[in-house]
Formats: structure tokens, C-alpha cells, sequence
């Protein structure tokens, strides 16, 4: 009975995202230009072979802007980023426990205008993207824009975790967004005002935090703002290899668990797979196989008609047992607090905060 409960509470959730994602439309275009002053912050550590396309995007943004990049001392991306003279190299060094967030304290120091747009190292956008992202803003009643991301793998296992992406979390994205979720963000892409950065306390008071893009929207959201999902869509590259996907998925369950442990304590119900595997176990088949269809539906429309992302296309069959995947993760994620970041583990408190001491990151991880 529990299983039965559970897989229609799936179905409920798959239908739900489905209308949501074929309700969606991305609009033509910004309708007007992008406000005058916006300084792009990028934190960037490393070099990866996204990194050129993703500055050289950024370098022929439409408007008027500043894109600041920020490097520690000795990183070789400098020598890259010196190939585009309009961009701003920013050495960042100041140590915090989440070294993204201390390069951008230090790229929100040099940065001139009173809009901020941050987005991870690895995004590339289209030219009209600041128009885009910062066009909600001018309604006083919004604090942050954020938007959703196609990642493109360049692995058959980065690709395998770019499925989960384009047909899980971007369709949460857009039902967060159909349900009036005022206090998400994503690292893709955070736009806000720089008063309003200052109200919260600046960047140095989500510095101890991992999950630095929830830590911004939620106390964003937390001084009356709402925080919304733009239009636009952003690129993202995924890369390495199995061990790497498994780490990746694991340190995203740990993340969202101690930042939100009852949204966390929520998600199996998207486990739609799950539950149809384990009807057709039952010998429910043709509960199992509408389940299925429904979750296959739900992908179809998340993955394609919203990202057009061709990794749904062509791994279609695979979306089941890239669910199976997830579903262990979630279910290794609900114990310990170490996650490894760049061949680093990193403790986290109850709260996500990283505990000082050996293996605390004090690099600018994107």
C-alpha cells in the first residue's frame, strides 16, 4: 500500500511538471535594452575546455557592462584571459572556507556598477542575456533573477549526468517557478542589486557556506524580495569521468540536505522509475508502465521542449536507470557530512557550513 501511495503521489508530481514544462515559453527577446551599469563577476579557477567559449560569450555581451574575472595568484586561466583585453582580471586573495565566495568578495570590491550579475566560470550565454536576466529587476519587488542551464558533457558519463540535469532538476526548476517558490537560485546565473547584496551583509556572510547560491537567494528572499526564474537559458559544461559523476551527485545530495532537509526529505516523490520498478516488481504492470510513461513524458518535455537539449534524444532510453542513479545518491546522501570538492573533503555542520580545519577549500572553486 505504501509503495501504491507513494508511486500515485509520483504520478501527481510528474503530470504537475509536465504541464509546467509545456506551459513554458522562452519569450522572443528582452524588450528593451539592458540597464546602463552592470558589472559580470566570474570567479574562475583552472583552465577546462569550456572557459574560452564561455569568456568569449561574455566578452560580446550587448550593452553597457564590465565582465571582472577573478584568479589566485599563480592560476594558469590568467594567461587565458588576458587574450580578451576587455576583460578585467581581478587576482583574488582573500581566504575563506568556500574559496568561491572569497574571490567574489574580492570581485564585488573592484567591480564599479550597482547591478551584479555572477555566474559560475564554465556558462556561456547569448548576447542579449544581461537584457534578459536583468529585466526583472525593475520591479522593485524582486531582489534576484536567476535562470536555468543545458549542460553539455563531453564524456559519455558527464553526458549521463547532464541527462539527470536537463530531465530532473531543470523541471523542478520550472514547477518551483509555477508554484510561486520565491527563494531559490542557482549558481547559472544570480542577478541582484548591489544594496541589496550590502543589506544581507555583502558576500562575507555566506562565505562559511557551500551551497553560496542558496545561501544568496535565501537571504535575498529574506528581506521581502522575491527571487525569479528568467526566460533565458544558459549553457554549462559537465566533464570526467564515472567516479567523478558518482562524487558530483553525492556532494549535491549532502549539499541540498543540509540546507534543506525537508524539501530533501521530499524528493523521492519525483522518483517516478523507482516507484514504476518497483510496481512492476509488485506485479502491477500496468500501473508500473503508465508510471513509466508519464515519468518519460515529464523528461520529454523538461529535456527537449524546454532545453532542447540533445543528450534527452539521443540517451532517451537511459533516463530510467540515470533515475536509479540519482535515487542512490539520495539515498547515500542521507548520511555523513564530508563531501569531496576538487580532490578535497570538505565537513559540513548541520546548518552547511564548512567546519574549519584540515580539507577546508580555500581555492575559487566555481
Amino acid at each position: 500500500m505504501i509503495v501504491e501511495i507513494l508511486a500515485a503521489a509520483s504520478g501527481g508530481y510528474q503530470l504537475l511538471a509536465t504541464i509546467a514544462c509545456l506551459a513554458f515559453r522562452k519569450g522572443p527577446g528582452a524588450r528593451g535594452q539592458a540597464p546602463a551599469g552592470i558589472s559580470v563577476l566570474k570567479p574562475v579557477h583552472g583552465v577546462d575546455s569550456a572557459l574560452r567559449d564561455a569568456i568569449r560569450s561574455h566578452a560580446q555581451l550587448e550593452g553597457e557592462y564590465e565582465l571582472l574575472c577573478g584568479v589566485r595568484p599563480g592560476d594558469p586561466a590568467a594567461k587565458l584571459i588576458a587574450e580578451f583585453p576587455t576583460v578585467k582580471m581581478v587576482e583574488c586573495t582573500t581566504v575563506t572556507p568556500n574559496g568561491k565566495v572569497g574571490s567574489l568578495i574580492d570581485l564585488a570590491r573592484a567591480a564599479r556598477y550597482p547591478i551584479l550579475v555572477v555566474n559560475d566560470a564554465d556558462i556561456r550565454v547569448e548576447p542579449d542575456y544581461l537584457a534578459r536576466v536583468t529585466e526583472p529587476l525593475s520591479d522593485p519587488s524582486v531582489g534576484l533573477v536567476t535562470c536555468m542551464f543545458r549542460p553539455e558533457g563531453d564524456t559519455l558519463a558527464a553526458r549521463f549526468e547532464a541527462l539527470g540535469v536537463a530531465t530532473d532538476l531543470v523541471p523542478s526548476m520550472i514547477v518551483a517557478r509555477s508554484l510561486g517558490v520565491k527563494d531559490f537560485a542557482s549558481g547559472a546565473t544570480m542577478a541582484f542589486r548591489r544594496t541589496d547584496l550590502n543589506r544581507i551583509g555583502g558576500f562575507e556572510a555566506i562565505a562559511d557556506y557551500l551551497a553560496d547560491d542558496y545561501q544568496l537567494g535565501h537571504r535575498i528572499h529574506g528581506l521581502g524580495l522575491k527571487c525569479v526564474l528568467s526566460d533565458t537559458i544558459v549553457a554549462t559544461h559537465l566533464g570526467g569521468d564515472w567516479g567523478d559523476v558518482w562524487t558530483h551527485q553525492v556532494r549535491w545530495a549532502r549539499t541540498v540536505r543540509v540546507s534543506k532537509f525537508w524539501g530533501y526529505v521530499g524528493l523521492p516523490l519525483a522518483f517516478a522509475s523507482v516507484w514504476a520498478f518497483a510496481l512492476a516488481a509488485a506485479g502491477e504492470w500496468v500501473w508500473a508502465g503508465a508510471l513509466l510513461a508519464v515519468r518519460m513524458a515529464m523528461a520529454t518535455a523538461g529535456g527537449w521542449f524546454v532545453l532542447r537539449s540533445p543528450d534527452v534524444l539521443r540517451m532517451w532510453v537511459l533516463i530510467p536507470f540515470r533515475d536509479l542513479l540519482t535515487a542512490a545518491a539520495w539515498l547515500v546522501g542521507l548520511f555523513g557530512k564530508t563531501v569531496t570538492w576538487r580532490g578535497r573533503t570538505l565537513a559540513l555542520d548541520g546548518e552547511g557550513r564548512i567546519r574549519q580545519g584540515e580539507g577546508t577549500s580555500l581555492g575559487s572553486d566555481e
